[in-house]
C-alpha cells in the first residue's frame, strides 16, 4: 500500500497560463516543478541553444581554456583521465574529439573499476610522467584528489580538473583546504562559482569547456555537433532534466536520432533501435546500460573504442561484444537480486535499514542490485560483497534518509566511504558487517510511515477533462526524467463498467468506466495483484460481472497519466494507470 499526496506548490496558475498561452493544467505542472520565473518557463517551453549561459561564467574557465590553447600551440602532450561509467566514457570521447580537431597532441586513460577504483590515482600520474605527459585533464573525477594532484604538481605536470561531484565543506568553512591544488578547476558546485546550472553532469562541464575552446579558435558553435554524446551522459547520470540540462537533452536527442557516429549506429542496430524514435527510455535503459556494462564487467575502453571506430564492419563486431557484455550483466544482476531478496525475506524483513552481504556478487553490480532491492522494499539498502581488497559495497536510499550522513556517523566501522543523500559506496572489514548493520538500525530515526511508498499526484483531475488537445499539449513537457517527472493525475470513485484481461500473456488489464464510457484505462503492471484485490474486496461474482460488462459494485481510485493510443487506424486518448485503490463501497445495483 502506498500513501498518496497531492503536490500543492503555490504560484499564479492563471497568469502563467495566459502569459505563455498554455492550459491551466500545464501551468500548474510547471509550478509543481518549481519553474515559475518567466525566463525559466520560456527556456523550458522553448528549449534552444541560444538560451544557454555563456561558458565564460564558469569559474576558472578563462584559466583552463588559456592553458589548453597554449599547450596545443606549443605541441605539449595532454592526457585525459576519465571514469568508467557512461558519463565518464562520453566525457572522454567529447574532450578527446574536440582536442584532436583543434590539433592537440592528446591521449586518454580510464581506470579499471575493480583493479584501480574510481578516479585519478598515483599510478596514473607516475605513468603520465614516464610517458612525457605535460598536462593532465580529468573528466568526471578529480575534485577530491588532493594528494594525487599534489603528486602531479610535484612532478611538474599541469593539472586541470573538470568535475561535477559534490565538494565536502569542512566545519570551519575553509573550502580551499579541500580543493585540489590544480592549475584550474571547472566544477559548477565549486564555492564562489557563479555558473547557474549546478547540476551539470561531467560531460556537461566538458561541453562548456570545448565550446569555449572552439570560440577561442574562431569556430563558434562547432562543439554543438557533440551534443548527442552530452545528452546520453546527462540522461544516464540521472541529473535534473530542467534548465540547461533540458536544452542539452532536447537538442542532443535530435542529433542522436540522426547520428553519423559509426559506432553508435552499430550499437543501435545491435539493440534493435535503428528505426525507432529514440527517447530518454532508450538512452537510459538500453544505450546507457550497454556502455555501463563495459566498465562493469571488462573495460570502459571498449565502449570508448566503439565510439571512435570508423569502420562499419569492425564497429558491428564491437557492438556485438558490448551487447553480449550487457546481456551477461543482466543475468548476473537478476541472480544477485534473487539472492539478496531471499536474504531479506529470511533475515532482514523487519530491519529498517537493509544491510545484506553476498560474497559471490560481482562488486560492479552491487549498486544496481541495491537499487532494485530498495525499490522492492522501499527501505535504504546496502549490498556488500567481496572486492579485490576486502568487503566492498553500494548503498541506495529513500526519501528522508541521507545515506551519506548516516554512514558518516558510522565511519569508525568503515575503511572508506563516499557519496551523497541517495547513494554511496563503502568498504569495510568483514568483521564489521554485523556491527554496521546493528549501528545503522539502532540509530535510525525512520518511522514505519517513512517506509511506506509515496506517490505524488500533480492534479486531481476528472477523466472527463482529458481530451486529445490536452494530451498533445502535455507533450511539450517532454522529455521526462529526474526533476521533470511525467505528470500524474488522480481521480476517486470511478465506477467500473467493464474489465478486460488482454495481451499475449494475459498480463494487461483494460478498464471501461461508467463515468466516461469512451475513456479506457489500461494497466501494465501489478495486474495479478489488482485482480486479487478486486476479488478479495468484492468477491468472485462481482469480478465476473465486470468481466462480462454487467452491472457491478466495483469502484476504483486511480493515479494515471494520459496517452494517445493508435490501434488499427483509430486514434484515441487512453489512461495509463500507475496506481490504484479498490474501494469498499455500498452496493450500486
Amino acid at each position: 500500500m502506498e500513501n498518496w499526496y497531492i503536490r500543492n506548490k503555490k504560484g499564479d496558475v492563471d497568469k502563467i497560463a495566459e502569459s505563455f498561452n498554455i492550459s491551466k493544467v500545464t501551468s500548474k505542472i510547471l509550478i509543481n516543478r518549481d519553474i515559475t520565473q518567466p525566463e525559466r518557463i520560456d527556456q523550458f517551453l522553448n528549449p534552444s541553444l541560444d538560451k544557454l549561459p555563456s561558458s565564460e561564467v564558469m569559474d576558472d574557465m578563462d584559466i583552463a581554456s588559456g592553458i589548453i590553447v597554449n599547450k596545443i600551440k606549443d605541441r605539449r602532450r595532454i592526457r585525459i583521465v576519465g571514469d568508467f561509467d557512461v558519463d565518464g566514457i562520453m566525457s572522454v570521447y567529447i574532450l578527446y574529439t574536440a582536442l584532436k580537431n583543434l590539433g592537440a597532441m592528446v591521449d586518454y586513460v580510464i581506470p579499471d573499476r575493480v583493479n584501480d577504483g574510481y578516479g585519478i590515482n598515483d599510478i596514473i600520474i607516475l605513468e603520465a610522467k614516464a610517458h612525457g605527459i605535460d598536462t593532465i585533464i580529468t573528466v568526471d573525477n578529480g575534485i577530491g584528489a588532493l594528494e594525487q594532484v599534489k603528486l602531479a604538481k610535484k612532478m611538474g605536470i599541469t593539472v586541470i580538473i573538470t568535475d561535477h561531484h559534490d565538494i565536502t565543506i569542512p566545519e570551519d568553512g575553509n573550502v580551499f583546504n579541500v580543493l585540489p591544488e590544480a592549475d584550474a578547476i571547472l566544477n559548477p558546485k565549486k564555492p564562489f562559482c557563479k555558473y547557474p546550472q549546478k547540476t551539470l553532469c561531467g560531460a556537461g562541464v566538458v561541453f562548456k569547456l570545448i565550446t569555449n575552446l572552439y570560440d577561442l579558435f574562431g569556430l563558434k558553435g562547432k562543439g554543438n555537433e557533440l551534443l548527442e554524446f552530452v545528452s546520453i551522459a546527462t540522461i544516464c547520470d540521472v541529473v535534473d532534466l530542467v534548465d540547461e540540462n533540458r536544452v542539452i537533452v532536447v537538442e542532443g536527442l535530435k542529433r542522436l536520432n540522426n547520428t553519423e557516429n559509426v559506432g553508435l549506429r552499430a550499437l543501435l542496430r545491435e539493440s534493435s533501435l535503428e528505426d525507432k524514435e529514440l527517447g530518454v527510455y532508450h538512452v537510459g535503459f538500453i544505450i546507457g546500460s550497454s556502455f555501463n556494462a563495459t566498465g562493469r564487467l571488462d573495460s570502459a575502453l571498449i565502449g570508448l573504442d566503439l565510439l571512435l571506430e570508423k569502420d562499419e564492419i569492425k564497429a558491428q563486431e564491437k557492438a556485438k561484444t558490448i551487447r553480449a557484455l550487457n546481456d551477461e550483466r543482466k543475468l548476473m544482476t537478476e541472480k544477485g537480486i534473487e539472492k539478496i531478496a531471499n536474504q531479506v525475506q529470511n533475515k532482514y524483513l523487519d530491519s529498517k535499514i537493509i544491510v545484506a552481504y553476498e560474497p559471490n556478487i560481482h562488486e560492479s553490480i552491487a549498486g544496481i542490485i541495491a537499487g532494485r532491492i530498495k525499490e522492492k522494499y522501499n527501505k535504504p539498502t546496502i549490498v556488500l560483497t567481496n572486492g579485490k581488497e576486502g568487503v566492498k559495497g553500494s548503498a541506495r536510499s529513500i526519501e528522508g534518509y541521507h545515506i551519506y550522513e548516516e554512514l558518516s556517523k558510522a565511519r569508525k566501522y568503515l575503511n572508506r566511504f563516499g557519496g551523497h543523500p541517495m547513494a554511496a559506496g563503502l568498504s569495510l572489514d568483514e568483521i564489521n558487517i554485523e556491527v554496521l548493520r546493528n549501528f545503522l538500525n539502532n540509530n535510525s530515526t525512520l518511522t514505519n510511515e517513512d517506509l511506506v511508498p509515496k506517490v505524488y499526484i500533480d492534479i486531481p483531475l476528472n477523466i472527463s477533462s482529458i481530451d486529445m488537445g490536452l494530451v498533445q499539449e502535455l507533450k511539450i513537457l517532454e522529455p521526462h526524467g529526474k526533476g521533470n517527472p511525467k505528470p500524474l493525475f488522480g481521480q476517486r470513485d470511478l465506477s467500473i463498467r467493464k474489465i478486460n484481461v488482454i495481451g499475449s500473456k494475459m498480463n494487461v488489464l483494460k478498464f471501461q468506466f461508467l463515468n466516461n464510457p469512451d475513456m479506457e484505462g489500461i494497466m501494465f503492471s501489478g495486474v495479478d495483484e489488482c485482480i486479487a484485490d478486486i476479488v478479495n474486496t468484492h468477491g468472485e461474482e462481482e469480478y465476473n460481472r465486470a468481466l462480462l460488462g454487467k452491472d457491478n459494485n466495483i469502484k476504483i481510485d486511480i493515479v494515471y497519466s494520459p496517452s494517445i493510443n493508435e490501434y488499427m487506424g483509430r486514434i484515441s486518448v487512453q489512461l495509463v494507470i500507475n496506481n490504484y485503490r479498490i474501494q469498499k463501497n455500498k452496493e450500486r445495483r
